[in-house]
C-alpha cells in the first residue's frame, strides 16, 4: 500500500524525526533524547535512513550531515509531529487535523514543482526561507496532511507493545499493524507465550 513516492518518503521521515529525535520508551526500555554529537548522528540518521540520498528540502539533501543548530531545531519539529501520531492511535483524527494544520502555518508551507538529479518534475513543499528544518517540518506536514486528509488516516500508529511508544506508519496491505518494529512484536509474542506456558 502506497500513498504516492514523495508523500511515502516525507511521511517516513516524519516517523523517523519523532523516534529518533523524542524521549519516551523504546523497545522495552527508556528512550532519552541524545545529546551533542549523538543528537547531531541521530537526526542526520533519520533523515539518511528514511529519505535516502537523492531527497531534498530546498537546496539540501538527506544525505548532508546536520549541524548543530538545524539538529536542535529538527528536535523542534519531533515535538510538533509527534501529536499527530498520538492522536490518531487514541482516535482522535480531529485533534491530529488541527495540530498538521498548525505546522502547515507556522512553516507557511508551499507547492513548487521541482526536478533534480534527473528526475521529472514533482511536487516539493518547502516552508519558509528560514533553514532546512522548517522545509522538512512543511514537507513532513504536508505528507500528513495527505494520509489525514483520505481514507487511509488511520495507517499513523503508536507501537502498543508494553513500553514503548515508538511510532509508525501502516504501509501493509490489510492495515493491521501495531508494532513499530519486528523486536516489538517478538517481544509481544514471547511474552504471550511465556504467559500461556506458566498458566498450563
Amino acid at each position: 500500500m502506497n500513498f504516492d513516492g514523495h508523500t511515502d518518503t516525507v511521511v517516513a521521515v516524519a516517523v523517523a524525526l519523532v523516534n529518533a529525535l523524542t524521549a519516551g520508551e523504546n523497545r522495552g526500555r527508556p528512550y532519552a533524547l541524545p545529546a551533542g554529537e549523538e543528537l547531531r548522528t541521530a537526526a542526520t540518521g533519520a533523515l539518511r535512513t528514511a529519505a535516502g540520498p537523492q531527497v531534498r528540502t530546498g537546496a539540501r539533501r538527506a544525505r548532508e550531515p546536520v549541524g548543530d543548530a538545524e539538529a536542535v531545531a529538527l528536535v523542534g519539529v519531533a515535538a510538533e509531529l509527534r501529536p499527530i501520531f498520538d492522536a490518531v492511535a487514541a482516535g482522535d483524527v480531529d485533534t491530529a487535523a488541527r495540530q498538521v494544520n498548525r505546522v502547515l502555518d507556522r512553516t507557511m508551507a508551499r507547492p513548487r514543482l521541482t526536478r533534480h538529479d534527473g528526475e521529472p518534475w514533482h511536487l516539493h513543499f518547502h516552508g519558509r526561507a528560514t533553514g532546512p528544518a522548517d522545509d522538512w517540518a512543511a514537507a513532513c506536514a504536508t505528507g500528513l496532511a495527505v494520509v489525514l486528509g483520505g481514507e487511509l488516516h488511520d495507517r499513523l500508529g503508536v507501537c502498543t507493545a508494553p513500553r514503548c511508544d515508538r511510532v509508525y506508519v501502516d504501509v501493509s496491505r490489510n492495515g493491521t499493524r501495531r508494532f513499530c518494529s519486528t523486536a516489538c512484536q517478538n517481544r509481544v509474542k514471547t511474552a504471550t507465550f511465556r504467559a500461556r506456558a506458566a498458566h498450563r
